[in-house]
């Protein structure tokens, strides 16, 4: 049994509704890396350095990513590593994000789920997160239409100046989402990419397409509430024979090298750009998470805990 002198952001109780700073706290110490339940660090999609290893796969100074601890040194079992990262001419941070568990969401939602063409007329919500921004730059890059809804003027702004959307709109000024819907898109709407749910996918539903599609990425509006909202529109889809299909992203693995010769050549030529809200230091690791549930973050919320 080796002991290791370790820091950890440590989650202290359980967790209803909108967790909180207080909720969580760094501890350092002397640990067994065998940890009782109760004191085991928050887990996460990171990456990490190979430091020792007794599986042939992974040897000493491989970089990999997969499912790792907020925690300066871990013991993580080769069935929790996704893939090893070969390509280190692009940030290692990409790897938590474009490269990484959330580019192959927004690649196997609106490639594999979506079946985009061009021409095809695009809606984004949360645009400006992890997913959202990929869906917007893939549509493009399809020859699509694309509009994209946040939460603040900044990410609208960061959404038509940087990320290449046609069109974006504040949410929370627009009174009325159908309305604003058919401003946006007076034929309708070919792809809706819900990353929402809740009144957005209402209002969506009452402007798709014949034959539209909606990929269901999440439904971040209704996690925390204690009674989900109804969605009232649903016959649209009888209507209009809209296929409305939700998915998880590790059914889709198998397509990473796949993902990888097409989506590298693009960001080493400016094509596709990402943007990250980075987060140093595990002392900043609980504010950063619980910042996610107000939107507080712009772009991917990243924590670096060690820059070696």
């Amino acid at each position: 049994m080796a002991h290791v002198r370790n820091k950890q952001v440590i989650l202290r109780d359980y967790v209803s509704g909108f967790p909180k700073e207080t909720d969580m706290s760094i501890v350092e110490s002397t640990l067994t890396l065998k940890l009782p339940e109760a004191s085991k660090p928050l887990t996460g999609l990171g990456v990490a350095k190979v430091l020792e290893s007794g599986h042939p796969d992974y040897k000493k100074g491989d970089l990999i990513w997969g499912l790792t601890k907020l925690e300066e040194y871990s013991l993580v079992p080769s069935t929790q590593i996704q893939f090893k990262i070969e390509h280190t001419d692009v940030p290692l941070s990409y790897y938590t994000g474009i490269l990484g568990m959330p580019g192959m969401t927004a690649y196997a939602g609106f490639f594999e789920v979506g079946s985009p063409k061009k021409g095809d007329k695009v809606f984004v919500s949360a645009a400006s997160g992890a997913v959202g921004q990929l869906v917007g730059q893939f549509a493009k890059l399809t020859g699509c239409y694309v509009v994209g809804s946040a939460g603040t003027k900044e990410k609208v702004d960061l959404l038509k100046n940087k990320l290449g959307f046609d069109e974006a709109f504040n949410y929370k000024e627009e009174p009325d989402l159908n309305a604003t819907l058919k401003r946006y898109f007076p034929e309708g709407i070919d792809i809706y990419f819900d990353n929402v749910g809740g009144k957005t996918l209402d209002a969506v539903l009452l402007n798709m397409r014949v034959h539209g599609r909606i990929p269901v990425c999440g439904m971040i509006s209704q996690y925390n509430l204690a009674q989900p909202e109804g969605v009232t529109n649903l016959t649209n889809l009888i209507y209009k024979r809209v296929c409305m299909q939700g998915f998880v992203v590790s059914d889709f693995y198998h397509l990473y090298p796949k993902f990888l010769e097409f989506l590298l050549p693009h960001i080493r030529e400016g094509k596709v750009v990402y943007v990250e809200d980075i987060a140093e230091g595990l002392e900043n690791g609980p504010a950063a998470f619980v910042g996610l549930f107000s939107g507080r973050n712009v772009g991917k919320q990243v924590l670096l805990v060690a820059r070696e």
